[in-house]
């Protein structure tokens, strides 16, 4: 039976409600020092496609300021020179630069640079459908402007109690670096050895020779880490690697 044109224009009108409603329904901008839960920050950072970086660290959001060349940028080059060397030459490991971490459901931060071995060959870390990393990297670096960042306060307790391995803050106002190796529940400060060198324990070869980084030696960075790369040590590595991933 045909409806009355009254009741059918009633019937038309309706999704188009439907719509104005959900279009009045928007998604809270994220502003810092909110409280969130992990699930409800990235829901509203998938909102806000021109925000370049926010982080979750311990339920609160931080959404950092513009980094300057000098004190953030160039470190955080020449960081990623470092560890993308290492990488290149130790396959079954992978790295990233300023990529979300979802640690767990108070922490998405997103760390200056992590090294990590891959899911494949048994590592930590798990890659969500989605693209991001799940747990926590062996390894993670942060740029950090001196000792009152939240990177040597909040980040370095959620990152000791969620499992990574070595954590490297390098203070660029202090123009010192920082290397920490987890050892049981607690970080424990690693120091250069006379040379001035510092060797991951995590990853064979990954060595640093650290007033060269401050510096901004790199060749002599470079220089070191190919001591590491071309030791025992590290292709024993590489080769207990490639069979971790053979079994899979």
């Amino acid at each position: 039976m045909a409806l009355p044109k009254a009741e059918a224009e009633k019937l038309h009108k309706r999704p188009a409600r439907a719509s104005e409603d959900a279009d009045q329904t928007q998604i809270p901008p994220l502003e810092s020092g909110d409280r969130l839960t992990r699930d409800e920050f990235e829901r509203r950072y998938n909102a806000m496609p021109n925000l370049k970086k926010a982080e979750l660290i311990e339920g609160v959001v931080y959404m950092p300021s513009p980094v300057r060349h000098l004190n953030h940028g160039k470190q955080h080059r020449q960081i990623v020179t470092w560890l993308g060397n290492y990488c290149d030459a130790t396959p079954g490991t992978d790295s990233s630069d300023n990529c979300t971490v979802r640690l767990d459901n108070d922490n998405d931060p997103q760390p200056d640079v992590v090294l990590f071995i891959e899911e494949s060959a048994d590592g930590q870390i798990r890659l969500s459908a989605d693209g991001y990393i799940e747990r926590a990297p062996e390894l993670v670096v942060e740029v950090a402007g001196s000792s009152a960042s939240r990177d040597l306060h909040d980040k370095f307790q959620a990152y000791r109690r969620n499992g990574v391995q070595e954590y490297i803050v390098w203070r660029t106002h202090d123009k010192k670096i920082e290397w920490f190796r987890l050892q049981g529940q607690q970080y424990v400060k690693v120091e250069p050895d006379a040379k001035g060198v510092i060797a991951s324990s995590v990853f064979p070869g990954l060595r640093l020779h650290v007033n060269a980084l401050i510096n901004g030696e790199m060749n002599k960075v470079n220089a070191e880490l190919q001591k590491g790369l071309k030791s025992k040590e590290h292709a024993a590595f590489v080769k207990q690697l490639a069979q971790r991933s053979k079994r899979k």
